[in-house]
């Protein structure tokens, strides 16, 4: 798997935006991809040394539909976070743009 194909984007969020403070960041990766694989692409794609890894199976949620007195239901997708931990004084950038600073 090619590293542009493990992360599939950065996570741009109150919550993942206070952990840019102690070097985490988040990102959305391919739902087969290991730890070893993240951290791979991760040092690859941003020239920067990844410390720690967590990961975790985001399930999709269960939505209800009424429309023109016709009830349907539907899942959105599941889909894998990825939080990369890096090496104090180091930080991402993405397109020249630092998204992760506050």
């Amino acid at each position: 798997m090619l590293a542009r194909d493990v992360i599939v984007a950065p996570l741009i969020t109150e919550k993942s935006m206070s952990g840019t403070v102690n070097q985490q960041f988040s990102f959305e990766v391919h739902r087969n991809a290991t730890k070893t694989q993240i951290r791979q692409a991760v040092e690859e794609i941003f020239k920067v040394n990844v410390i720690k890894i967590n990961t975790t199976n985001v399930l999709g949620k269960r939505k209800n539909f009424a429309r023109r007195g016709v009830r349907t239901s539907g899942k959105q997708s599941d889909w894998k976070k990825a939080v990369v931990t890096l090496k104090p004084g180091q930080k991402i950038e993405l397109g020249g743009l630092n998204y992760f600073e506050q």
